[in-house]
C-alpha cells in the first residue's frame, strides 16, 4: 500500500469516528435529574436496545433513506409523510435521525406555528398546501392538519361545527393528494400516561430541555384522556385505505425510530438509480498567484 493510500484509510477511518462522534452526540441526553428521579425514571423505562447494535442498524437504515433520496430525485416522485402523537411521544427524534445525513433541498421538515389571524380566516387546509412537495422531493411534517382533530379540539381552539367539518373533509382532502400521485404516510407515536409524565418531568429538570416544555405542553397532561378521546376518534374517522396510519410503540425511543425508519423504507417502492462515476478533477494552479494574508481580527479565535 502506497503513502497515499495510507493516508486516504486513516483519513476515511478519521471520517468515520467522526461520523459515529455525530451520532454519539445526538444520544448524550442523561438528564440532569436528582437521584429519587433518576431511580423513578431507570425503574419504569423500558430495557433498551444495545447501543452498538442501535448504531449499527441506524446507520444502515440512514443509508437505505440516501438510496431512497436518490430515486426520488430521480424519478421526480413526491413523497409526504405526517409525525402526529402526544407531547413528548418521540417525533422530533425520529425525524431528526431521517434527516440526519439526507440533503435538505431534497428532504425537508415543516413545523408551523399556530395560524396567525389572517390564517384563521382561510380555507383550513390552505396554510399547508404551499409546503407540499413538488417532483424530487420528500416533506416530513412536525404535526400537520391533524392538530384540528387534536389540540385544537381538546383545547377549545376549533368550534364543533368546524371540527365535524375537518372530519367530513380530510379523506377526501388525503384522497385528492394521492390521486395526484403524491405518497402520503401517515404516523402516529403512541406512549403511556407513565412515560409521558416521566419525559416531562426530565424535561423539567433538564435545562438543555426546559425550551421543549409549553403552556399547552402542561396542559396535555391535565387533559390526557381528552386527547386519548380525540386520538381515538380521529384514527377511526381518518384511517382510509388509501392513507392508512400506522401507530408507532413509542415508550422506548431508540426502537421506535429504528421501527419507523424500517417501515417507512417498506412503504416507497424505491430501488437504486443509476449513478454518475465522481473523479475529482485536478487542482489548478497558477504561478503568478499569491495567497493574501488576512488581518487577524477576521479570525474566530482558537478556543479549542
Amino acid at each position: 500500500m502506497t503513502r497515499k493510500q495510507d493516508d486516504e484509510l486513516d483519513w476515511l477511518e478519521a471520517e468515520l469516528a467522526d461520523t459515529l462522534d455525530e451520532d454519539y452526540e445526538l444520544e448524550l441526553s442523561e438528564p440532569a435529574l436528582s437521584m429519587e428521579i433518576r431511580k423513578i425514571y431507570k425503574r419504569t423505562h423500558p430495557d433498551t436496545i444495545d447501543r452498538l447494535v442501535y448504531f449499527r442498524e441506524l446507520l444502515r437504515l440512514q443509508s437505505e433513506l440516501i438510496k431512497l433520496q436518490s430515486w426520488a430525485a430521480h424519478t421526480k416522485a413526491r413523497v409526504v409523510v405526517l409525525f402526529e402523537g402526544r407531547d413528548s411521544a418521540g417525533k422530533g427524534g425520529v425525524i431528526k435521525r431521517i434527516t440526519q445525513r439526507l440533503n435538505p433541498r431534497i428532504c425537508r421538515v415543516v413545523a408551523l406555528p399556530a395560524p396567525n389571524d389572517r390564517e384563521r380566516t382561510q380555507w383550513y387546509f390552505q396554510r399547508y398546501i404551499p409546503h407540499l412537495p413538488a417532483g424530487g422531493e420528500i416533506v416530513l411534517f412536525d404535526r400537520s392538519w391533524y392538530n384540528r382533530a387534536g389540540v385544537e379540539r381538546v383545547m377549545g381552539f376549533a368550534t364543533q361545527e368546524q371540527v365535524d367539518r375537518f372530519f367530513n373533509d380530510v379523506p377526501e382532502f388525503e384522497r385528492m393528494l394521492v390521486r395526484d400521485g403524491i405518497i402520503l404516510v401517515k404516523y402516529w407515536f403512541s406512549i403511556t400516561d407513565e412515560e409521558q409524565q416521566m419525559r416531562f418531568l426530565v424535561r423539567i429538570h433538564d435545562p438543555m430541555k426546559q425550551w421543549k416544555l409549553s403552556p399547552m405542553d402542561l396542559q396535555s397532561r391535565v387533559r390526557w384522556e381528552d386527547y386519548t378521546r380525540a386520538k381515538e376518534d380521529m384514527l377511526i374517522r381518518t384511517n382510509i385505505p388509501e392513507a392508512p396510519w400506522y401507530i408507532v410503540e413509542g415508550n422506548d425511543k431508540k426502537r421506535a425510530r429504528l421501527n419507523c425508519m424500517a417501515h417507512l423504507l417498506t412503504l416507497i417502492p424505491y430501488e437504486e438509480v443509476p449513478q454518475e462515476e465522481i473523479e475529482l478533477p485536478e487542482r489548478v494552479f497558477n504561478p503568478d498567484y499569491e495567497r493574501r494574508v488576512l488581518p487577524s481580527e477576521l479570525y474566530v479565535p482558537e478556543k479549542y
